[in-house]
């Protein structure tokens, strides 16, 4: 059979199917050869694989071909299928960038209409005005309005009346001029945006609208929605007591739902509501809720005696398909939830309709988005997990939190006391057990209960998500180690222990994993790996090393978020799908959202490190955390923290419980104030003048040894410190001792940054035999202040050896010098080995 005949390029695409260009001729193949071609090639795509010359070799009807032009035959074959996979893609954009266009020009249309209105109601205002001013008793007619008959909400027919209603006033709030909306702060439409968001400017209540293109089909996106506790991380229970169809093929249903309180200092809300679900004439699906009349009205008002009754205003969903596929999606959430019955300083989390919008209008987008790009395949996680389950882990962490900071009684929580000078309240569940799913093999018996220690507090002049990031990125600043170990332990059974009964360390090392993020990495869940050693001689090298599962949201400050959170809870190694969780952490919640608006998109740049104000531009090549440059920022703090106990413990754990929360709110207190504009870090906004004090103060301490006999002042005192060829390290006087600053040289030593300075231990510096110079001179140090230790090898973080002649080290006193601040290292003439 011939092989290869060069032929003219016929027109004719299926005479081009057998074709492959090979030196500018073309070579036909029979359709028995493209055949086997395509077989091998579905087995074995990639080029390098044995298997697939193991099958050219094995198939008898490709022997008589050249083993060149096979390879141009499956060279031409990836190409048309990344031509196919291109032409894919693109088609997908370009469908994406015209629902988007026409969604802009749609919303370009309403808020056209919304001038005009607004221009007509100018007008009219003034002609009434001008009216007033001749003829008062006009004023009268003007506002006089129809009063409506109230519906009869006992029966289907009222209840259909009151649907068609909220149907009604929901599609002119989604796509009309019902609320005065405005752009929300923060987010600005276009082809990379999410989608459209805007806040309502002056209307009853809080409200928040948003619109934008998922690719999902409008029944799976209702299904989605409509699930409001898989996505709405505060709605605790939503239970549907009636439905019924309608007469126009849509369904109403009667619901209760509840509300989880963001803080322990305000009650929880629930809603009465009615949910009607239709489709209209050009297709689109609607579902629209409101809340029924009545504040006793409900399922069972005992039930609802920890709640305070808010109202929801027509709010819903609109969802039309696209062309291509996909939908638009349009959220309308507009609530009164009755501001009155918090603390004043509270009330603008109550009172603000963008962090209605952050919270639910958002997070609904968000949510269904998310589902539509796992379900493409266009996010992937490791390791090995699947992204429902993720989610699953995710929403276990924040229900768990959530619950204890509510403490309901119908959960089994009682208040076992409350100290009312710091307001850290204990709370005891002895129905609470481990159990994560209906019939979990991992589930753990609880001989007593579930015990937890919560309190809020008002912090100032600190950003929430600055915060947040510190407390996840130097857990040693405010965690104790055993009292992690004794939590860890609860998820063994049987090993209920004591904290202290077994001592362990940390060694100051946390190795944190990433299992899975949010399409927009507004929250992390990731695995975090506390390494820690024993006391005890013959338990030296037995691990002690503590596993928790951690839910980090709201540390990037560029984005829009309601609050900044870290929730852990611990683990076993195994880290099973049903694994027993019971979290604990932080949750920092903005209160002047309405004054901040403004200052949204300003943000500046700080450092945390001594040399910020050595070079008059910008910040250097150090770790920079940003915070925003309004320095008035309110938030509160809400600290929870869970304890498994057996029921003879009971009140050593609730001892421990109340003195590790209350140590826990000195940490962040005295955090609070070093990272906040006017503590000893350098501040938010424009860097510090050379002539810092505190710079100063630390600089001249550190240099009264190491620049003898007269250290330099002022500009030149910094500089010869950052710049001084001995690498110069500082470590706390703590029982594990943890470095806070280096020199230049210091950090090229260590191979390692300031910012991740704060996470090295001394002793993880010197070798065993410096560790033993060290701890034997050390007596000699603390009491004539100055050491010389020989030559010797210390480790750098990247595990490099590090050779140096001789170490200094000294105590820093501070200025009274009877307090030493700290102690300060100097190795001369150090180099990697």
């Amino acid at each position: 059979m011939a092989m290869a005949v060069a032929q003219h390029r016929e027109s004719s695409s299926g005479s081009n199917i057998n074709k492959h260009l090979d030196n500018g001729k073309y070579v036909r193949y029979t359709a028995e050869q493209v055949e086997a071609l395509e077989r091998v090639y579905a087995e074995c795509p990639k080029p390098s694989s044995l298997r697939r010359q193991q099958l050219i070799r094995e198939c008898p009807i490709l022997s008589n071909i050249e083993p060149k032009q096979i390879k141009v035959w499956f060279q031409n074959r990836r190409c048309r299928d990344k031509q196919k996979t291109e032409a894919s893609r693109l088609q997908t954009v370009n469908r994406k960038l015209n629902a988007m266009n026409k969604l802009l020009m749609e919303e370009n249309d309403r808020l056209q209409k919304q001038v005009s209105q607004l221009v007509n109601e100018n007008g009219y205002m003034k002609q009434q005005l001008h009216t007033a001013s001749t003829n008062d008793a006009s004023c009268d007619s003007v506002v006089t309005t129809p009063s409506h008959s109230l519906k009869d909400a006992n029966n289907p027919a009222g209840l259909l009346s009151i649907a068609e209603g909220t149907l009604k006033e929901f599609l002119s709030k989604a796509t009309g001029t019902a609320v005065d909306w405005v752009q929300m702060p923060g987010m600005k439409p276009g082809p990379d945006s999410v989608g459209i968001f805007a806040i309502s400017q002056s209307c009853s209540g809080v409200a928040a609208r948003a619109c934008g293109l998922v690719s999902l089909e409008p029944t799976k996106i209702v299904e989605i929605l409509k699930d409001r506790p898989s996505w709405f991380r505060d709605c605790r229970n939503l239970e549907v007591f009636t439905m019924f169809r309608a007469g126009n093929g849509g369904t109403i249903e009667l619901i209760y739902t509840q509300m989880f309180a963001p803080t322990t200092l305000a009650p929880a809300r629930d809603f009465w509501t009615l949910r009607y679900t239709t489709t209209l004439e050009n297709g689109s699906l609607v579902v629209c809720e409101r809340s029924l009349s009545g504040s006793g009205a409900g399922p069972n008002a005992a039930a609802a005696a920890q709640f305070v009754r808010a109202e929801m205003l027509p709010s819903g969903y609109l969802i039309r398909s696209c062309e291509g596929g996909g939908s638009i999606v349009h959220i309308v959430d507009h609530l009164n939830l009755e501001a009155w019955s918090v603390p004043e300083v509270l009330r603008p989390l109550y009172e603000s309709s963008k962090v209605v919008a952050q919270k639910m209008t958002i997070a609904a987008l968000r949510y269904v988005r998310q589902i539509a790009q796992e379900t493409s395949g266009e996010v992937v996680y490791g390791p090995g997990r699947q992204p429902a389950v993720l989610r699953t882990f995710s929403q276990r962490l924040s229900r768990g939190f959530n619950d204890a900071i509510n403490g309901f009684n119908d959960d089994g929580w009682s208040i076992m006391n409350c100290d009312g000078a710091e307001d850290v309240i204990i709370a005891i569940n002895s129905n609470k057990s481990l159990n994560s799913t209906p019939n979990p093999v991992n589930a753990l018996p609880l001989l007593g209960g579930v015990l937890c220690a919560k309190a809020s507090m008002l912090i100032q002049n600190v950003s929430p998500a600055v915060l947040i990031r510190f407390l996840r990125e130097h857990r040693s600043e405010w965690a104790d180690f055993n009292v992690d170990a004794y939590s860890a332990a609860s998820l063994k059974a049987g090993s209920y222990a004591y904290p202290g009964m077994r001592p362990t360390r940390f060694t100051g090392s946390q190795i944190i994993m990433q299992l899975g993020h949010t399409i927009e990495h507004e929250e992390l869940l990731e695995v975090v790996r506390l390494e820690g050693h024993s006391f005890a001689e013959d338990n030296a090298f037995l691990s002690r090393d503590i596993h928790l599962l951690q839910l980090c949201s709201g540390i990037d400050e560029n984005a829009v978020g309601g609050c900044s959170e870290l929730l852990f809870a611990p683990i076993n190694e195994m880290f099973p799908d049903d694994a027993p969780l019971l979290p604990s952490g932080f949750r920092v919640i903005p209160l002047d959202t309405k004054s901040s608006d403004t200052q949204d998109s300003l943000a500046t740049n700080r450092t945390l490190d001594l040399t910020s104000s050595l070079e008059p531009g910008p910040a250097t090549n150090h770790i920079a955390v940003d915070a925003p440059s309004c320095p008035n920022i309110r938030s509160v703090l809400t600290i929870a923290f869970q304890f498994p106990f057996d029921s003879n413990l009971e009140d050593n754990v609730a001892n421990m419980a109340h003195q590790y929360v209350r140590s826990i709110i000195s940490s962040v207190q005295r955090i609070a104030i070093a990272i906040s504009p006017s503590g000893l870090i350098p501040a938010v906004g424009p860097k510090q003048s050379p002539s810092s004090p505190e710079a100063l103060t630390l600089a001249h301490w550190i240099c009264r040894k190491l620049l003898r006999p007269e250290p330099p002042v002022g500009d030149s005192l910094l500089k010869n410190l950052w710049q001084h060829q001995d690498a110069v390290l500082c470590c706390s006087l703590k029982s594990l001792p943890v470095m806070i600053f280096a020199n230049q040289a210091g950090l090229d030593m260590l191979e390692t940054t300031l910012m991740a300075l704060q996470d090295i231990t001394l002793d993880k510096i010197f070798d065993e035999t410096g560790r033993k110079t060290l701890c034997s001179d050390f007596a000699k140090l603390m009491q004539e202040g100055l050491a010389y230790l020989p030559a010797g090898i210390c480790m750098s973080t990247m595990g490099r050896h590090v050779s140096y002649e001789q170490a200094v080290a000294w105590k820093v006193l501070e200025a009274d010098e009877s307090t030493v601040h700290c102690l300060a290292f100097s190795f001369v003439n150090w180099s990697f080995v």
